[in-house]
């Protein structure tokens, strides 16, 4: 299995073969899980879970890596990172109904420092995004609050993939230079 490619191996696991799996396995748990930790803010639990999900998928959907649009490795990160994001929206709708229901059962007083940090936070990070344009707002919200990726919103927008991703890296550097501001 060593001396396969990555697409090759990626043939196999469709055709149920383990050691296929086991082998992209070994080649990139390390990658793959670093991506996740750094995407959970280094919630360990949470990364492993989604590291699991990660290689479930491979396994169990047809996914087939086309050598000729790009890299292996690129295409298990978009794979690993849509599967972030599936998780996080399940974990913040879970979140949120066990926050209502323990709302109403519960006569625990919340903490209102972190309440208030919190939507300190939140409102620092709005006014950041409300100082992009209009196509850099649009351009945040589609990738992360509603998880189109970079080539979805490219045909979206009808504009080539490059554009999109200069576009996104302008636009983090200003949330990131009003945030700093902010902070000194």
């Amino acid at each position: 299995m060593k001396t396969k490619r990555d697409d090759e191996l990626m043939i196999l696991v469709n055709k149920k073969h383990r050691p296929a799996l086991e082998e992209l396995y070994e080649r990139y748990i390390k990658l793959v899980y670093s991506f996740v930790f750094k995407f959970t803010n280094g919630n360990e639990d949470k990364s492993k879970e989604i590291v699991q999900l990660v290689f479930l998928k491979l396994w169990t959907t047809k996914s087939n890596h086309d050598p000729l649009k790009g890299n292996f490795v690129n295409w298990l990160l978009t794979i690993t990172r849509n599967v972030c994001v599936d998780y996080i929206r399940k974990d913040s709708l879970h979140t949120q109904n066990n926050t209502e229901l323990n709302h109403s059962w519960s006569s625990e007083i919340a903490d209102p420092k972190n309440e208030i940090e919190n939507r300190v936070n939140f409102s620092e990070v709005a006014e950041a995004k409300n100082k992009l344009n209009f196509s850099q707002k649009r351009l945040i919200d589609l990738l992360y609050w509603k998880g189109y990726s970079l080539t979805e919103i490219a045909k979206m927008e009808n504009e080539p993939v490059g554009t999109i991703k200069s576009r996104l890296h302008q636009s983090l550097k200003q949330i990131k230079k009003h945030l700093e501001v902010r902070d000194l």
